[in-house]
């Protein structure tokens, strides 16, 4: 494994939640993708080498079967504007169908998915210089 959880940890608080200043750490720390699950907040985080290594879970909640893209994306734009907090996100997350997100680090994109495995929204991240 070519990076820590206490890595990763460091990774998220140094970045100040501001996303593309967390990829770009994430991507220094060797982390090719990682998928996080609405549910319960958790994160696989994975290398080069498809070893991973998972964060705790934050939160209990229960996914929406019904899946309104139109209010996610609302939501998401409230998040990434500052609007929200990670627990908030999430919640509207669950409450708008949305099971996980996967990022991509070499494709630099971010992927949210439906309950059936549904891909909702493809996002490119905007990169950072370091």
């Amino acid at each position: 494994m070519k990076f820590t959880s206490e890595q990763i940890h460091e990774a998220q608080t140094e970045s100040g939640n501001i996303f593309p200043v967390l990829i770009r750490q994430l991507k220094l720390l060797g982390v090719v993708n990682f998928i996080t699950f609405v549910t319960d907040g958790h994160t696989d985080y994975f290398d080069d080498e498809k070893e991973s290594i998972t964060s705790e879970a934050t939160h209990d909640l229960l996914i929406s079967e019904n899946t309104n893209a139109e209010k996610f994306l609302e939501r998401l734009k409230l998040h990434q504007n500052g609007g929200t907090n990670f627990q908030t996100f999430c919640q509207d997350c669950a409450e708008n169908g949305i099971d996980c997100w996967i990022v991509d680090l070499q494709k630099m994109t971010c992927t949210y998915y439906d309950k059936s495995g549904k891909e909702i929204l493809v996002e490119k991240i905007p990169t950072v210089p370091l």
